[in-house]
């Protein structure tokens, strides 16, 4: 089991990003592919009250299944995210949907995004367009990520450490949306 270390941050300007993860020696490792997540609970919800996921996850026609928890004995959350994260591929996603289904686990919450993939051989930044807004996600060692985030210009006070379901109900919040999935459908902007 790995455990993730990870921050967000908000991209306002994406060319800007390219550029500057292109100056940081950063490579693109997949370009910008549409990507649909759907998150499973039991009906009370006791996954998200313990700050799990279970999720199926189709990415470009490949397929994932992961849980994500806090780790045990560490902080879950400090300046970065961390959890343990165990991911397996798939050969078909619907499968395993019906397989919850008759565990009686319940479709939680959707989102979508279109994500592009960078690497520089020690961790990874993703670039995320979602229907709230685009983030990018550092993802590596925690030193790595602040060597890496001031090499494109991010600063320490512009960490996100909120998962997408949570970016996602502060969105509402201030909003008044009555969205319920964070898709493009719901969220009434086109998907590009």
């Amino acid at each position: 089991m790995a455990i993730e270390t990870e921050i967000k941050f908000v991209v306002p300007d994406v060319e800007l990003l390219t550029a500057r993860l292109t100056a940081a020696g950063f490579r693109l490792q997949t370009p910008r592919t549409f990507e649909s997540n759907v998150l499973y609970d039991w009906p009370d919800r006791s996954l998200r009250a313990r700050t799990e996921i279970l999720r199926i996850r189709d990415y470009g026609g490949r397929w994932t299944m992961t849980h994500k928890r806090p780790p045990e004995g560490s902080p879950a959350e400090d300046l970065h995210k961390h959890r343990v994260e165990t991911e397996t591929a798939l050969t078909d996603g619907t499968a395993m949907a019906e397989i919850f289904r008759t565990l009686g686990l319940v479709e939680a919450f959707r989102y979508e995004k279109w994500r592009a993939e960078w690497e520089d051989g020690q961790g990874h930044c993703v670039i995320d367009e979602t229907p709230i807004g685009t983030y990018a996600e550092l993802e590596g060692s925690a030193e790595w990520i602040d060597q890496a985030a001031q090499k494109i210009g991010v600063q320490q006070a512009d960490y996100l450490t909120l998962s997408y379901g949570r970016l996602f109900d502060d969105w509402r919040k201030a909003t008044g949306s009555t969205a319920t999935d964070l898709t493009f459908a719901a969220v009434g902007k086109p998907g590009r």
